[in-house]
């Protein structure tokens, strides 16, 4: 009995610090692979920079440079390029000098 009691609190802890942070995780990935449309940039997992160009199904065309395309899965794209956040993320930078 006494072990069911330390038992269920373990479970209950490893259930808000394990396993609903990765379905939320899960959830987001989702949620941006099906808002992907023509003309995103993109980043896929395996660190390639692209502009997606057009999909066919569950493969996507990305422009990587001028006339370059790779063709990749949905999957494999990791995230959504916005230079909104970047922008602001230079505002913060001292541009006065050499780092001592």
């Amino acid at each position: 009995m006494a072990s069911l009691v330390i038992f269920l609190p373990l479970l209950a802890i490893m259930y808000f610090f394990m396993i609903r942070p990765q379905q939320k995780q899960l959830a987001e990935q989702r949620e941006t692979l099906a808002s992907l449309e023509v003309g995103d940039e993109v980043l896929t997992s395996s660190g390639i920079y692209g502009v997606i160009t057009e999909f066919d199904g569950p493969t996507l065309f990305l422009e990587v440079a001028d006339g370059v395309e790779v063709k990749a899965t949905r999957e494999s794209v990791s995230s959504i390029i916005s230079y909104d956040d970047a922008d602001d993320a230079d505002d913060e930078i001292d541009h006065e000098g050499p780092i001592s």
